[in-house]
């Protein structure tokens, strides 16, 4: 054993060290192909792929949002704007703790829950990687100055300077105009493909009014830039960039002096206004009251707000004069009566006489004329229609019968929507045997043609409707679409013609004659608006009842819950010799279309022909 030990099989650890030597070269040799490898397929074959990766760490496209396009009324006055706001906004994909940032900014600025509510919901909404999702609009200078001490703490947030649409005149023209909102989920739901390139950078959309109507044309064209950002997601320089295209501006027929007297008119009460141009469809002024503030919906309304406007019993939110749909009364009588003299049903020296109802034959059922004692013994049209006796009216439709009726009062554009270029608007009834049918199930009767006559029963109308008729009772029988842009950027919005009803010189001229002595005679029901008058106004008052009266019993007021009384109505145009607008009326439960409706509209028509049209007429004081 010692011999062995001293020794040694020095070919024998030759070998060993050699084998050990050839088998650590060989992973040497396959480690450093390995990293070869990889190096070739980096720097080589894949350097394309990493290079745009890297890129993309410190390279982004950016949209950039348009400025929306501006909305003037008629004399330029400015009804929708856009200002500089400071917006806090976060990028999701830069946020380490997004809860925790979202915690401290609430400790930094004045940021509600609402406002994380929106944050969240468009955070799950279809975007662009690295967009920046808005968590407070308009940040005053104290909490621009507290978040740029707290920068090192919150990455991922950013206050940049924003446009955000503003309505310096507020409620005046809420219900026209309309106003912009946040994106929401529905919205989303509705785009496709080129609409999310279209929104991209954008957070609000068009919601009511023109501003939903005229949507793509306001928005214009989104630009965009690639910019270089550091490690913390800070901007460091644009590469390249590709403007947007601004919106289009309208610019409206309305006149803002004539939707403030309207609106003034109307203080206090409930209703709806609507002005037109006779001559080219264009709607001077249109009012629903009461109204709301649509600069409280661009950033997001509070819970609060929403709740107040949703629950009032006023519903300042309903837009009265495309959507209230309300009995047409008296007004409709200068319709039916034209009807019946173009059909020969009765010339203008037919009469009837009035005791104060009518029956009809076979029928005990009496149909009360609104004067209980009657407007007597010879009753012809015009005494009709400057006194509004119902009783010639319920006489008159039971000679000329629905279907006659139904197809007149249709070519004055009654039951069906004007085409007005503000969304949401609803058509009325203007009933006939078919729709009774369908709608309720039953046949015809004699005494719903008495109804129809007079504007009550199933007849339904809407404000604009009444203006849009009693514009083309005014054209003698041009029937303009009415709108309410005038042009978009620098092209014209041209009237469009829906129908022309041919009749005699002769029936107009008597027409016109009976409603300008509505006002002007002393008999008519509407004279009370003609003191100091120096033009002609020509007319038709009416009265509509909210509820039923039971047979055999007398309206009385005091009786009736506020809401549950009559409406007024008052539709007329001016001046009678060469007619330039047309005004509507309706008040709500104020009883009297001659005493409450009437003086609404003798403000309107002064306020615009007295300087726009008489004063440089006559070359003088009117």
């Amino acid at each position: 054993m010692s011999e062995a030990r001293r020794f040694k099989d020095h070919h024998r650890e030759e070998r060993i060290f050699l084998s050990r030597l050839i088998v650590v070269a060989v992973l040497v040799a396959l480690m450093m192909g390995v990293l070869v490898m990889r190096y070739y397929g980096l720097q080589v074959t894949h350097h394309q792929v990493y290079a745009t990766q890297s890129d993309r760490n410190r390279v982004h496209l950016q949209p950039i949002p348009p400025t929306r396009g501006l909305i003037y009324d008629r004399n330029g006055v400015l009804l929708a704007d856009n200002r500089p706001s400071y917006t806090l906004s976060v990028v999701r994909e830069r946020v380490g703790d997004l809860e925790a940032t979202l915690e401290l900014l609430q400790r930094l600025v004045d940021v509600t829950p609402s406002d994380i509510d929106r944050f969240y919901d468009q955070l799950h909404q279809r975007r662009r990687p690295f967009e920046a999702i808005p968590l407070r609009y308009r940040l005053n200078e104290k909490e621009i100055a507290r978040l740029a001490v707290n920068e090192y703490r919150l990455d991922g947030v950013e206050v940049d300077a924003q446009l955000v649409r503003h309505y310096p005149y507020g409620k005046l023209f809420a219900h026209t105009v309309g106003y912009v909102g946040r994106i929401s989920e529905q919205d989303v739901a509705r785009f496709d493909e080129d609409d999310f390139k279209r929104y991209s950078g954008t957070h609000s959309i068009g919601k009511i009014g023109l501003e939903r109507q005229y949507e793509r044309i306001l928005l214009g064209q989104v630009g965009h830039q690639n910019v270089e950002t550091n490690a913390r997601g800070r901007v460091l320089r644009v590469l390249d960039r590709t403007p947007p295209v601004p919106g289009q501006d309208l610019v409206l027929h309305m006149d803002i002096r004539l939707q403030e007297v309207a609106t003034e008119a109307m203080a206090g009460r409930r209703g709806a206004v609507v002005a037109l141009d006779v001559k080219t469809g264009g709607v001077l002024a249109a009012v629903s009251v009461p109204s709301y503030d649509p600069n409280l919906f661009v950033t997001g309304i509070s819970f609060t707000d929403y709740n107040a406007l949703n629950t009032s019993l006023d519903i300042p939110l309903f837009n009265r004069f495309i959507q209230g749909q309300y009995p047409a009364g008296s007004t409709l009588k200068p319709i039916i009566g034209l009807a019946g003299l173009h059909h020969e049903i009765v010339d203008t020296d037919h009469w009837v006489r009035d005791p104060g109802y009518y029956r009809l034959p076979g029928d005990d059922r009496l149909y009360r004329d609104w004067r209980r004692r009657g407007h007597g013994p010879r009753v012809d049209m015009k005494q009709a229609m400057v006194e509004s006796c119902d009783v010639y009216y319920y006489d008159l439709a039971h000679r000329m019968g629905v279907d006659l009726m139904h197809e007149f009062g249709a070519r004055f554009g009654l039951g069906a929507r004007t085409g007005i270029d503000i969304p949401t608007e609803r058509a009325g009834i203007w009933p006939s045997r078919d729709w009774k049918r369908r709608a309720r199930g039953l046949p015809w009767f004699p005494g719903d043609n008495l109804n129809m006559a007079i504007g009550q029963g199933d007849v339904l109308t809407t404000p604009l409707q009444l203006a849009v008729s009693t514009a083309a009772l005014a054209t003698r029988g041009v029937r303009l679409r009415p709108q309410v842009v005038q042009s978009v950027g620098e092209v014209p919005q041209l009237a469009q013609v829906d129908d022309v009803v041919t009749l005699k010189d002769e029936h107009w001229d008597f027409m016109f004659d009976a409603m300008a002595d509505v006002v002007h005679g002393t008999r008519g029901t509407a004279q009370g608006i003609r003191r100091g008058l120096d033009y002609r106004i020509a007319g038709k008052t009416g009265t509509a009842q909210v509820v039923a009266i039971p047979q055999g019993e007398e309206y009385d007021s005091e009786a009736l819950l506020e809401r549950h009384r009559d409406h007024a109505l008052f539709v007329a145009f001016a001046p009678e010799d060469n007619p330039q607008i047309a005004v509507a009326v309706i008040v709500e439960n104020a009883e009297s279309g001659a005493g409450v409706a009437a003086p609404v509209a003798r403000k309107i028509f002064d306020a615009h022909l007295r300087e726009r049209y008489l004063g440089a007429d006559s070359g003088g004081q009117p």
